[in-house]
């Protein structure tokens, strides 16, 4: 005679995942974050403001004044999320995958699609002129060595996407969660907050519609990597267009 089947049903439940600690920053954290982008800036500003013209190099003014305040306020982001929080992955969502490279992709070219179309309708209306954004104005009529121009484009294309979505759809997405808002008023606020801080008048509005897919890409994918991709697939055509104008092989 066969051994009765055992009975599992005694067996103890199998452990389920243990929930992501909740991080100890808010909207302060962001406040500050963009204090120190601001503050910095005006700091070198004044800095290359004191250096006489016979000293003052102006490749330096427009690399040093365009990558260094992103930069640290990026750093000053990532430290208040290792010392209040869970670090960047657990808490900004900060991950690159298949799927967020799918997700990225997918918004990224379709804003590039809807933001090629709002530029030159903006143009149009307001003039290219009001339409430039503040590092092509920068380099406007400015000739640059070619690693000068190459690092510009890098910045432009790569390293300043992912500083502005660690600020914004990181840390500030992040302190709206913490205030417990809905994912739909998340995506509203630091879209508008994004094209706002800016501190490009003229370009709000335009700057709102090249928000929009980036931040997109965020609610749909639940992850940073997906809006950090989609940014960079935005700013592709135009940082490239700044390294045209920086060697002059293109008149803006």
């Amino acid at each position: 005679m066969s051994a009765p089947l055992s009975d599992d049903s005694s067996a103890p439940p199998a452990p389920a995942d243990p929930p992501v600690p909740t991080h100890r920053w808010g909207f302060g954290a962001f406040l500050l974050v963009f204090a120190v982008f601001v503050l910095s800036a005006v700091v070198i500003a004044a800095l290359m403001g004191l250096a006489s013209p016979q000293q003052e190099d102006p490749i330096a003014v427009v690399l040093v004044g365009t990558m260094v305040p992103p930069l640290l306020a990026t750093g000053v982001a990532l430290l208040i999320t290792k010392l209040r929080g869970n670090g960047p992955v657990l808490d900004l969502k900060l991950s690159y995958n298949r799927e967020d490279l799918r997700i990225g992709l997918k918004f990224g070219f379709a804003g590039l699609v809807l933001t090629t179309v709002a530029a030159a309708i903006w143009s149009r209306l307001v003039g290219d002129g009001d339409a430039t954004s503040a590092i092509g104005a920068l380099v406007d009529g400015q000739a640059m060595p070619v690693s000068a121009a190459i690092a510009l484009f890098l910045y432009v294309w790569l390293i300043g996407p992912l500083c502005e979505e660690i600020m914004y759809r990181g840390l500030l997405w992040g302190s709206l969660e913490r205030l417990q808002w809905g994912r739909w008023a998340v995506f509203g606020l630091t879209t508008v907050i994004f094209a706002v801080s800016h501190l490009e008048p003229m370009r709000t509005s335009l700057l709102l519609v090249i928000g929009i897919p980036i931040g997109l890409a965020r609610l749909y994918s639940g992850r940073l990597g997906a809006s950090v991709v989609a940014h960079q697939v935005n700013n592709f055509l135009p940082a490239l267009s700044v390294m045209l104008i920086s060697l002059g092989v293109w008149d803006a």
